[in-house]
């Protein structure tokens, strides 16, 4: 008899939601139930109506938004013409992940656990909402939900009679073989599965183009705190295509330095070749990673040894742990009790997975590289704002890139992967290539010539309106209004003569807003508010189109404060219609935002 089976599908954007639905299988594997996980945009969402069982693991992003990879499956499950009756065979459950410091917590798991009762599914459970703000962050939801979801589960699909639980202790096995080679094969080069110029199909994750980088330089003045970068790429032959408010997506590597020290504490050669063969018939192998492959290779552009390991990371190195006293303490930051103490050690100061191993050398050396895969996520593609026009640009693709850089309790300052590799890069000193694709973003502009565009972004949120501002210039659209913040006039005012340039020709109106050049600190929520009759005359008079790009954090709050108080003051709205209006904008899509945290 096979064992009874399960599906979880999940939306993730930086990764903690596709590892609790890996910790949901890998806990199904121990009660011996089989378990399939798969991205929601992955899954064909027709098949729904046959799941009998089915977990919903979902973040939430930006201003409530779902995460990009559940975007096409979130247009398909809101569809009106779906019968209420759809999913009546259904029982499920919706695990959530948010941030309680934003005004939309968990709003997709909420939202997402309503529409499926519509459609008729049965809730095992009510919705679980994890927090990121709890000082033991999501999980503090999650265990006490999970524990009552097995009850339910074990209830409907009970295992099989005569197979035990496998014990927490004890390490599943690994998904993939490492088949270590003697020689370097006779045929065949290691190397990126890449889009080549002239090919027929659009670059994307499982085939990137090597993008040649064309400059690299600092737009920031030498004394300024921040170091932010305008990056340009050749992008002919590529067959990319964007249009403004488009995305780029970026495949960072490893420092070198990073590289050595992993491979130093886990005993590995660099040059060792290796092929991966999977364990189970229906897992496939990462297409990132070239067959045959060195660990070299493994290390620098898939295992993200840089980033901050979550719990189930300190699982696993309990279970391969052979050391008495690492295990023992690996056992305690792994544990539902451990979990403040695996706070303070791991997430407050930023400690990286190379920095966790070197703290447990004798676990470290003693790892099977079998297990290399399952216990390392993969490195996530970054995603950056297209700051450039091709119809200003032809052929060339603009980033703007602020680096990463901060100070905890620990000596080595925390870096951003992907923002400090790129700033590492340097096309004077040799030709560079960078893995890249493009998506569409979530801003889209108007086509209509005369409709006013208000665009508020401060800092390096400007950077999907700069490449805005010049395709509607190359189009005759020059009502154009631009609110842009930044700290210091001479240190961090991006494309000043740019944009000093366009108002001469009167293709833009600039409104600045420098939050440090006098006592009291102005932000783009004042400026907006300074010019309040001229917004409200725009946006009611004029059908102007209202977008906000920038930090997530209390940015888009105060623009939306700012905007209702303009409702109110330079509409006559009184508040419950000031709030009716900006809905409306917002639903009409008149109203767009991008934000990243």
């Amino acid at each position: 008899m096979p064992n009874p089976q399960f599906l979880v599908l999940f939306g993730s954007q930086t990764g903690t939601a596709q590892d609790v639905s890996e910790r949901l299988a890998r806990e199904a594997r121990r009660r011996r139930l089989g378990c399939r996980v798969q991205a929601l945009d992955s899954y064909p969402v027709v098949n729904l109506i046959n799941e009998p069982l089915v977990i919903f693991v979902c973040a939430t992003t930006g201003q409530g938004d779902p995460p990009d990879n559940m975007k096409n499956f979130w247009r398909f499950i809101f569809r009106k013409k779906l019968p209420t009756t759809a999913l009546c065979q259904m029982e499920f459950a919706v695990l959530g992940l948010g941030d309680s410091s934003y005004t939309k917590f968990n709003f997709v798991a909420k939202k997402l656990h309503r529409r499926l009762l519509q459609l008729g599914g049965s809730a095992l459970l009510p919705v679980c909402l994890g927090d990121d703000q709890h000082e033991l962050g999501p999980d503090a939801a999650v265990d006490p939900w999970l524990r009552d979801l097995w009850d339910r589960v074990l209830g409907l699909l009970p295992p099989p009679p005569d197979l035990a639980e496998i014990p927490p202790g004890v390490p599943l096995p690994s998904k993939f073989t490492l088949l270590f080679l003697q020689e370097a094969p006779s045929t065949g080069s290691e190397g990126q599965r890449v889009a080549h110029p002239g090919s027929q199909e659009p670059p994307s994750e499982s085939k990137p183009f090597l993008a040649p980088m064309i400059s690299n330089q600092r737009v920031t003045g030498p004394s300024h705190f921040q170091d932010v970068r305008l990056i340009e790429f050749d992008i002919s032959g590529s067959g990319i295509s964007f249009a403004a408010g488009d995305v780029v997506l970026i495949q960072p590597s490893n420092s070198a330095a990073h590289v050595q020290q992993f491979c130093q504490v886990l005993g590995l050669d660099p040059d060792q070749l290796f092929t991966l063969q999977p364990r189970e018939p229906d897992v496939s192998c990462p297409m990132r990673l070239p067959q045959p492959c060195s660990m070299r290779h493994l290390v620098s552009h898939y295992l993200d040894i840089a980033s901050v390991p979550r719990r189930s990371f300190f699982e696993l190195l309990a279970c391969l742990s052979l050391h008495e006293l690492e295990r023992e303490k690996l056992l305690e930051f792994s544990s539902a009790q451990g979990q403040e103490e695996l706070f303070e050690y791991c997430n407050r100061p930023r400690r990286t997975i190379v920095e966790v191993l070197c703290d447990f050398p004798h676990t470290a050396a003693a790892i099977p590289p079998d297990y290399l895969l399952d216990l390392i996520p993969a490195i996530r593609p970054r995603a950056f704002s297209i700051a450039s026009s091709m119809l200003a640009h032809p052929s060339r693709l603009q980033i703007l890139v602020a680096v990463v850089q901060f100070q905890t309790r620990l000596k080595e300052p925390r870096r951003g992967l992907c923002s400090s590799w790129l700033a590492s890069l340097d096309p004077g000193q040799g030709p560079v290539r960078v893995p890249l694709w493009v998506r569409p973003g979530s801003l889209a502009f108007p086509e209509t010539p005369d409709t006013p565009v208000i665009m508020v972004g401060p800092g390096t949120g400007v950077a999907p309106f700069r490449a805005a501002i010049q395709e509607r210039v190359a189009q005759g659209q020059t009502r154009n209004f631009l609110f842009f913040g930044c700290r210091w006039r001479d240190q961090d005012f991006y494309w000043e003569a740019e944009w000093q340039e366009l108002e001469t020709r009167d293709c833009l109106t600039l409104v600045p807003a420098f939050s440090r050049e006098q006592e009291q600190k102005v932000y783009v929520q004042h400026r907006l508010r300074e010019l309040g009759s001229l917004v409200w005359e725009l946006l009611d008079r004029q059908g102007a189109y209202f977008y906000l790009a920038g930090n997530a954090k209390s940015m888009p709050a105060d623009v939306s404060e700012a905007l209702m108080s303009i409702f109110q003051e330079n509409g006559g709205l009184c508040s419950p219609d000031a709030a009716a209006y900006l809905a409306r904008l917002q639903r009409t899509q008149r109203f767009q935002s991008e934000t990243w945290a």
